[in-house]
């Protein structure tokens, strides 16, 4: 059996960081995405290819306790080890464990803060469950793929899962595992992007050093950025641009204050600002990766700003579909 799963990629508007300690953020699906192609094999080995996961092509096959790689086997490891957790969780979720081929096809960037992770992660899961024909409702593929992130990272929020698998816009509530749909055509944004110094597990890490040194202070900071979303809510309902911009500032201003900005990303922040963006910031978990920036009737003198800075402007546009899977043959 083949089958052809797919996942998006997504954008954090607000609440990057404070979400892994139980505070709300928004999110939003976009236009790119992650394809898998899957087809069961005859015996127990496990073939994974991946192209557009920035590691030249890479290859891996996993026979037992046996692995082939084409090229350096850490750096290959560490990009597809989401596609090796998920296949994993995804066997013991159906009971049965058997030998696959696997493309993963990405068009997003790997480690940009645009959830590629997830994406690969609840593709895989969807594909793989499709083909031993066991069924899977969305909640349920949304908690695999969170146990994949967790597994792989150490540490990470439902945010991402839940995204790439629901698709829209959203409102999540990470402590009830939960979210609200919030009811916005498509947000005039720009997103740059600039290669990562840091992957999550790392930055999440780092976070919680900060946490554990001063918690007072930095859990203050967090709960500021738990109420900025709701206030970021309301102003969404609203249809209040401005506001929804002046508060991106702030919210980047206090990821500053977490450590997880880079000179690159402040760079790109305040290029579009000046080029008439009404608010900016970094996206994701930071240490480099992409900003957004909010900037109606200015993207393409934005876009320009950040080409000018070394910035890389990525062509992508909000989109509500989420996880798709299909038999193919």
């Amino acid at each position: 059996m083949r089958v052809f799963a797919s996942a998006p990629g997504k954008i954090t508007l607000f609440g990057e960081h404070a979400v892994v300690y139980g505070e709300p953020a928004i999110t939003y699906t976009i236009d790119k995405r992650v394809h898998v192609h899957l087809k069961v094999g005859g015996d127990s080995t496990i073939k994974i290819e991946a192209r557009g996961l920035q590691v030249g092509g890479a290859k891996l096959v996993i026979s037992g306790e046996k692995i082939e790689a084409e090229v350096d086997a850490q750096s290959l490891m560490e990009s597809l080890s989401y596609v090796h957790k998920a296949l994993e969780i995804a066997s013991e979720y159906c009971g049965e464990s058997k030998g696959v081929e696997i493309l993963v096809e990405s068009e997003l960037p790997v480690g940009a803060g645009l959830g590629t992770s997830a994406a690969v992660s609840a593709a895989t899961i969807a594909a793989f469950c499709k083909a031993m024909e066991k069924e899977l409702s969305l909640e349920e593929l949304a908690r695999l793929a969170h146990r994949v992130e967790i597994e792989v990272q150490g540490s990470a929020s439902p945010m991402d899962t839940m995204t790439v698998t629901y698709g829209g816009l959203l409102y999540i509530k990470p402590a009830e595992r939960s979210f609200e749909r919030l009811e916005w055509g498509s947000l005039p944004v720009v997103v740059g992007f600039t290669p990562r110094e840091s992957n999550t597990g790392k930055l999440v890490a780092g976070v919680r050093r900060l946490v554990e040194r001063e918690e007072d202070l930095i859990m203050e900071i967090i709960r500021t950025i738990g109420r900025l979303v709701d206030r970021a809510r309301e102003a969404l309902e609203e249809e209040n641009l401005e506001r929804v911009g002046s508060l991106m500032n702030v919210n980047h201003g206090l990821l500053e204050a977490l450590g997880v900005s880079t000179v690159k990303l402040n760079e790109m922040v305040y290029a579009a600002r000046a080029a008439g963006a009404l608010g900016a910031k970094l996206t994701g978990a930071g240490g480099g990766g992409c900003m957004v920036a909010l900037c109606p009737g200015k993207e393409e003198e934005v876009k320009a700003s950040l080409r000018a800075v070394g910035g890389i402007p990525l062509e992508c546009t909000f989109s509500s579909r989420g996880v798709e899977v299909r038999v193919v043959g």
